[in-house]
């Protein structure tokens, strides 16, 4: 979640004129206005479109993106044309049209509930979905505004048959995604429960009805008018939970008034809280339509990237999720030193290559050294960033790079845009500890490709709540969104200081206590 462009420039302009025109794509491609002219969303009253389609012309604006479901549209205008086009009586109101961007641990099943040979993800026991049958939930849909999910996905395409989605000119086909977001969220929520196959999601017998509203393209980002849209795109499909892993700050007069009205017809809107680990209220996960989910870890501590405030309403696992990822996009990380199988950390950017030679100490990896050529370089984190330690060990003749951390834990890491050509992987302080003990034998780094990847952030976080909502309420399904709101609050496992707190809400989802809660005293007690 990044922070957005500052909103003075339209703080003149509170009554701008526009003009409708004929709709057209309702999610087109996002794109920064030029620098002359700002991008904003005007609500102008019913009716009035066309009388102020003559004054947006003459003041050479454009209709960038028409609001599907209100008498709304995002425009691009010059700055000069601010002030001669803010008087007209046919606007309702005027604001900037914001920035939102995606917000970016197992166990081997033992037959029951899920079938062998796949992966749970901790996150899934976690919040007590083993323990509630997903059962009925065929009555409920979730919907997705992410990057698009890749419905061809070996553990998703079982579920294929209720799914649905709109293509758009702009972002393209809803079962793409360009970025992995999507496609990882999904998973989350509704992997398939499927022998020798992947992982499960919350929701694993193809039950789950998941309608997929793409707004984040390759470029990863998309406007508030965008997300308007695609929220009502959702209500328009009989959603019955809206999942957004996404976010940004400032408010939106436009997003809170769509929020308030699908809260306002049942529908649960749940949000990611962000990830840069401050005190900054994010939207639309900060409207008061909006549940706002924190992030926690494996051992139910607050993740530390996790924005906390006042506004967090319930945590989900979110660090080191694993969940699905386009297929063959991912990359597998395995290190073996002579006999010893270590579980590697990635180092996103790494190739899928297999490298085999002596293992060999190349300290801090800050410079070249002759003594590692042909061998795999063991780095100690700390001093230079990881694609300078791989570089170096690369520029001196060494085959592969394992990076260990200089502090307790394991950890990921990046090589940004630097392209190497050996494969390397990230070890914890106790593996690194281990392997120095093991300097001159032989070892091998292997970087594979995978149809699975480890994600960390809220944006995790968000499809375990929005997952476990539709699953408990799939079972009450007289209930409103807003009653299984508080459902969900009242029978969250509380952590951190008793009681609500910034950083963990009322606490860690839980899905089999929100079901006993609602089976005892009813919906929203």
């Amino acid at each position: 979640m990044q922070n957005k462009p500052g909103r003075t420039v339209i703080a003149a302009a509170v009554k701008l004129v526009v003009a409708a025109v004929a709709m057209g794509s309702v999610m087109g491609v996002a794109s920064a206005a030029a620098p002359d002219s700002t991008r904003v969303i005007v609500k102008f009253k019913p009716g009035h479109g066309a009388n102020i389609k003559s004054a947006i012309a003459a003041a050479r604006g454009n209709v960038k993106h028409e609001i599907f479901g209100m008498d709304a549209m995002a425009i691009e205008v010059p700055l000069t044309a601010l002030k001669g086009l803010q008087n007209n009586p046919n606007v309702e109101y005027v604001e900037e049209d914001l920035v939102r961007r995606p917000f970016a641990l197992t166990s081997a099943s033992t037959g029951s509930p899920y079938a062998l040979g796949q992966l749970v993800p901790y996150g899934i026991k976690q919040t007590q979905s083993d323990l509630l049958p997903d059962t009925y939930v065929g009555n409920r849909k979730v919907c997705i505004i992410d990057s698009g999910i890749d419905r061809a996905h070996e553990d998703l395409v079982g579920n294929s048959i209720n799914m649905t989605g709109q293509y758009d000119s702009g972002t393209g086909n809803w079962y793409t995604d360009e970025n992995k977001h999507g496609t990882h969220v999904a998973g989350t929520i509704a992997a398939v429960n499927a022998s020798g196959v992947g992982v499960v999601g919350v929701n694993s017998n193809k039950r789950l009805k998941l309608h997929i509203v793409k707004v984040f393209g390759a470029n990863g980002w998309a406007y508030s008018s965008t997300l308007a849209s695609a929220a009502n795109q959702c209500a328009a499909a009989g959603a019955n939970v809206i999942s957004m892993s996404l976010g940004g700050t400032s408010s939106s007069t436009t997003e809170s008034n769509t929020f308030a009205s699908l809260q306002s017809k049942g529908i649960l809107n749940i949000a990611a809280a962000g990830n840069d680990g401050n005190t900054v209220v994010s939207y639309p996960a900060g409207y008061s339509s909006v549940m706002m989910v924190a992030a926690i870890d494996e051992f139910k501590q607050w993740a530390t990237f996790s924005q906390y405030n006042s506004q967090v309403e319930i945590a989900g696992p979110g660090v080191a999720v694993l969940s699905t990822v386009p297929t063959n996009t991912g990359s597998a990380s395995e290190l073996k030193v002579s006999t010893t199988t270590y579980k590697p950390g990635a180092i996103t950017g790494a190739p899928n290559k297999v490298a085999t030679g002596t293992l060999a100490d190349f300290g801090l990896g800050d410079r070249t050294s002759s003594t590692v050529s042909g061998k795999v370089c063991l780095i100690a984190r700390g001093t230079v960033d990881f694609a300078t330690k791989v570089m170096n060990c690369q520029n001196s003749g060494g085959v592969g790079a394992v990076i260990y951390n200089n502090v307790a834990g394991g950890f990921g890491g990046t090589m940004g845009t630097t392209i190497a050509s050996i494969p390397s992987v990230t070890a914890s302080d106790t593996e690194g500890a281990a392997m120095r003990g093991q300097l001159g034998l032989g070892a091998t780094v292997t970087v594979k490709r995978t149809s699975y990847g480890y994600l960390d952030g809220t944006s995790m976080a968000t499809p375990h709540v929005s997952a476990v909502a539709a699953l408990v309420w799939s079972y009450f399904p007289t209930c409103t969104g807003s009653q299984i709101r508080t459902s969900l609050t009242r029978s969250a496992q509380d952590l951190g200081t008793v009681g609500r707190d910034v950083k963990y809400g009322f606490g860690l989802v839980q899905a089999r206590a929100a079901y006993d809660r609602i089976r005892t005293y009813g919906c929203g007690a």
